[in-house]
C-alpha cells in the first residue's frame, strides 16, 4: 500500500482541533471512581510457564464495575528486589494468550503484567479468559461497535477502565516499584496505553505504537479496515446513528487523553498504515501534554515504508533503550534455584 495520509512535513505539525464533550473529565472521573470502590486484586496464583528463567502468576483483578479481569504477571526468576513494571495491553481481537508468549520486557529486567482484553481473544493469537458481561447494548457484533450509541454502554469505556485498573493491580503486586510503572501497547494496545497516560497522573512512562482510537473521525474517512471498518459497517446499516456514534467516540478519543498526559512518551508509526492512519498518531503526539502545564519528554519514530507493523523489532529495540533511560531498571541478578 503506498503512502495515503498527509505528507510527512504536514504530519509533523498536524494539530487538529478536538471536539471534546464538555463533561469529558467528569465522565472519566465518575467512571474510574466507581471502579475503585472495591479492592483491586482478587487472586494471584503461581502459573506453570515451562521456563526456567521467568516466573509467572495468573492474576485476577477487578476492572470496570468490579468485573474480574485476567492477566499474566511475570518477573525474572531469582530476583527479589522491587522492579520497575511494564503493563502491556494487547491488540484488537487478541487475548492474553499463553504465559510464555511475551517475554521481551521480563527478559529486559522488568516486572511485566499482560492484561487480557475483556470480550475479545477469538480473532487471533491463543485466546483470552475474560468475558464481557455488559456486551448486550445495541451495536455491531465486533467490540469496536458494541454499545456504540451511548458512551456509558460502549465497549471501550469498559476496556479503558480495565486498563487503568491494571496499573493499580500491578502496583499492588509483590516485587514492584510502584513509582516506576509504564504503559505499553501497539494498535488497540497503543490506544489503551495512551488513555492510561491521560487518566493516571503519576504514570512513569507511556510507549505507544500505531495507536487505535486516535483522530477517530478522520480515520473513519480514510480506511475501511477493521476495527474502524466495523464502525463504518454498522453506520452503513444504521444510517441515522452517526451523530450518536460520534458523540460516544468523542469520549474515547486518544488525542483528548494525550492532551492530559504528563508522563514521558515514546511513539512509533508506520506511514503506510491503513489500519490506524498515521495522522492519528501524529495528532496525539503533537498535542501530547498540552493541558498539563509541563513539557513532557517525548519522541516519535516514523517508518516511511511500513504499515501497521510499524518498525517491528527495530521499534521494540528503540523502546527498550528509551525505557531503560526513563525507568532506570537495576541490574538483574543471576537466577537462584
Amino acid at each position: 500500500m503506498p503512502a495515503f495520509d498527509l505528507p510527512t512535513t504536514e504530519l509533523e505539525r498536524y494539530r487538529p482541533d478536538v471536539q471534546e464533550p464538555p463533561d469529558f473529565d467528569g465522565f472519566w472521573r465518575d467512571t474510574l471512581k466507581e471502579a475503585a470502590q472495591t479492592d483491586v486484586l482478587v487472586s494471584v496464583r503461581p502459573a506453570e510457564n515451562g521456563l526456567r528463567l521467568t516466573r509467572t502468576w495468573d492474576v485476577t483483578f477487578r476492572g470496570f464495575a468490579g468485573d474480574p479481569v485476567r492477566a499474566w504477571y511475570s518477573r525474572p526468576a531469582g530476583v527479589g528486589e522491587p522492579l520497575p513494571a511494564v503493563v502491556e495491553y494487547a491488540g484488537y481481537g487478541r487475548g492474553r494468550g499463553l504465559p510464555h508468549e511475551r517475554l521481551t520486557w521480563v527478559n529486559a529486567g522488568y516486572a511485566h503484567l499482560l492484561m487480557d482484553n475483556r470480550g475479545q481473544g477469538d480473532q487471533y493469537g491463543n485466546g483470552g479468559a475474560t468475558p464481557d458481561p455488559h456486551a448486550s447494548a445495541p451495536g455491531g457484533p465486533g467490540p469496536a461497535a458494541r454499545g456504540l450509541l451511548d458512551p456509558r454502554d460502549y465497549h471501550y469505556r469498559r476496556l479503558i477502565t480495565d486498563a487503568v485498573r491494571a496499573v493499580a493491580a500491578v502496583r499492588a503486586l509483590p516485587g514492584v516499584d510502584a513509582s516506576r510503572v509504564a504503559a505499553v501497547g501497539n494498535s488497540q494496545g497503543g490506544g489503551l496505553a495512551l488513555a492510561v497516560a491521560g487518566l493516571v497522573p503519576d504514570l512513569a512512562a507511556a510507549l505507544v505504537t500505531a495507536p487505535f482510537l486516535c483522530g477517530i473521525r478522520r480515520a473513519l474517512d480514510l480506511t475501511d479496515a477493521s476495527p474502524y471498518g466495523e464502525i463504518s459497517a454498522y453506520l452503513s446499516v444504521h444510517r441515522g446513528a452517526q451523530e450518536a456514534a460520534y458523540r460516544t467516540l468523542a469520549y474515547m478519543e486518544g488525542v483528548s487523553f494525550a492532551r492530559r498526559a504528563a508522563a514521558p512518551a515514546h511513539f512509533g508509526v508506520g506511514l503506510r498504515d491503513t489500519v490506524c492512519p498515521p495522522s492519528g498518531a501524529y495528532a496525539a503526539f503533537n498535542r501530547y501534554g498540552e493541558l498539563t502545564g509541563v513539557d513532557p519528554r517525548k519522541e516519535i519514530h516514523a517508518y516511511p515504508y511500513n504499515g501497521h507493523e510499524g518498525g517491528d523489532a527495530e521499534q521494540v529495540r528503540r523502546q527498550l533503550d528509551w525505557a531503560g533511560g526513563v525507568l532506570e531498571p537495576g541490574r538483574v541478578s543471576s537466577p537462584r534455584g
